[in-house]
């Protein structure tokens, strides 16, 4: 028996969609379709294969299922999203200092910047956190110094120019080593 009332929570939704049957399902019913002849059709489902599928999303109250009509109760993925982001853990600080952090906090994302900052002061912020990626006394041919800041941001000859324009890396005959930022000793 559905329970309607009920919260999902971000996990169960993302268990249940990781079964490629349901998230047909799912998109289907999100696309429009209203019933499990329109499902099947759309998503070319099996009206068994439907079925079941409805069968297990309704029994997590995602789906309302009267007869052969089906109904997504989207509105449980927007509040089990929230609720996800309520109960995750503040992330890392990226710097000591509150306000590096907040310009790092600004433009890097899971790892990876987000963008080139275009004022110079957070600029410089987000270069002194990237060049840490190179040892201090160590040559780097500029094949490897694509490869480690593409790990960052797609546009590296604009990162790479922007590191030697600022003195954090020194460039000569396509070989770059480390000249500048703070070091940890």
């Amino acid at each position: 028996m559905p329970r309607y009332g009920r919260d999902v929570d971000a996990a169960t939704i993302t268990g249940l969609l990781a079964d490629p049957v349901r998230l047909k399902v799912v998109a289907a019913l999100a696309l429009g379709a209203g019933t499990i002849e329109e499902v099947a059709e759309a998503s070319g489902l099996s009206l068994k294969e439907v079925a079941l599928a409805a069968r297990r999303l309704g029994r997590a109250g995602l789906v309302v299922r009267d007869r052969h009509d089906l109904s997504l109760r989207t509105e449980l993925f927007g509040a089990a999203a929230r609720a996800a982001a309520e109960a995750a853990p503040p992330p890392e600080p990226l710097s000591e200092d509150p306000a590096q952090d907040a310009v790092l906090s600004a433009f890097v994302r899971d790892g990876r910047l987000t963008s080139i900052p275009a004022h110079r002061s957070k600029r410089l912020v987000v270069l002194d956190h990237l060049v840490r990626v190179f040892e201090p006394g160590v040559r780097y041919p500029e094949r490897e110094v694509n490869v480690l800041l593409a790990v960052w941001h797609p546009d590296v000859a604009a990162l790479r120019r922007y590191l030697v324009d600022e003195g954090l890396l020194t460039r000569e005959a396509g070989v770059y080593w480390r000249s500048g930022g703070y070091v940890e000793v």
